[in-house]
């Protein structure tokens, strides 16, 4: 019996050589379904797809922040397989019949375009030291998908910036650890050269946080409250009205999936204490999750 897999190979010659689908429907169809199958189980029989697993995963994609326009492709996608499953004799019932778009939690911030992205990013900084502070915050909030309080907590003996990577502290003390890589290294380095000792030395009447990475004028640790404010203003900046720290962290993750990354390691590099699926987690090697995300996030080899 045939796998999902194999049904795959068949189902994109099938569009390809009968379809005549463009070349880039086949390049979103292909990573959208790789993502899917692998999932579902690559090696589970072809006909071994149901209505309530597809829902599931979409959900999964809906909570991960993919955008409404890449979710809606990617039913596309997903029903026109079925479709073939039943057509090709693989299949007896088309599992995506019935299938529509999950609704998108009001709670959600909307994710940026990654021109968007890139305006904010690549704006004009101040050259100085609460300008390259800020460039590398905003840089690392998207760039490794950070919560603003794993941002804020951020301590100087977490970066390896030799290695390529973070140590982040998230919910309930949960350790993981982020590549650091591309623009968002190169921003934090250049703050940490040039720019922290000059804040550091900013405070006169209490010591100063010799820890933490970031810090505001007075030279202690950067707040929640700062790092809202300075996102909200440099968004404002280039006519993003208000934007929230959270919508970064959903842009990461919605880019990261358009990129192409599998959904297990965006749950590593989230700090996603439980996901629901229809296949069981496995574990993801430091070394997929690098690689993953070199080559998935748009700024991840800006130099």
């Amino acid at each position: 019996m045939n796998s999902l897999a194999a049904a795959l190979k068949e189902y994109l010659q099938y569009m390809r050589v009968e379809k005549g689908a463009s070349p880039a429907t086949l390049e979103a169809y292909q990573r959208d379904l790789n993502r899917f199958i692998c999932e579902m189980d690559q090696a589970a029989p072809a006909n071994s797809l149901s209505y309530q697993g597809i829902l599931s995963y979409l959900s999964l994609l809906v909570d991960l922040g993919l955008a409404p326009a890449s979710l809606k492709r990617n039913v596309a996608a997903i029903k026109s397989f079925c479709g073939f499953l039943v057509r090709d004799g693989l299949a007896t019932n088309n599992a995506a019949e019935n299938l529509k778009i999950p609704k998108v939690p009001a709670h959600l911030p909307s994710a940026l375009s990654i021109e968007q992205i890139g305006e904010l990013l690549d704006q004009a900084f101040d050259l100085t030291p609460r300008g390259l502070r800020d460039k590398a915050v905003l840089e690392l909030l998207y760039g490794c998908g950070m919560r603003v309080s794993e941002l804020v907590g951020l301590d100087l003996a977490e970066c390896d910036l030799n290695g390529g990577l973070i140590r982040v502290f998230g919910k309930g003390s949960k350790e993981r650890l982020v590549p650091l890589e591309g623009a968002a290294a190169r921003a934090l380095s250049t703050y940490l050269s040039e720019a922290r000792g000059m804040l550091h030395t900013k405070q006169a009447t209490a010591p100063p946080e010799g820890s933490a990475v970031f810090l505001n004028a007075r030279g202690r640790r950067l707040s929640r409250h700062g790092v809202y404010d300075l996102v909200v203003d440099y968004g404002e900046r280039v006519g993003l009205a208000n934007l929230h720290p959270h919508s970064l962290r959903h842009s990461y993750a919605t880019h990261l999936l358009e990129g192409g990354c599998d959904l297990r390691s965006i749950q590593q590099l989230l700090g996603h204490a439980s996901i629901s699926t229809t296949q069981v987690y496995t574990h993801v090697g430091r070394t997929h999750l690098r690689e993953e995300y070199l080559t998935c996030h748009p700024r991840a080899k800006l130099k």
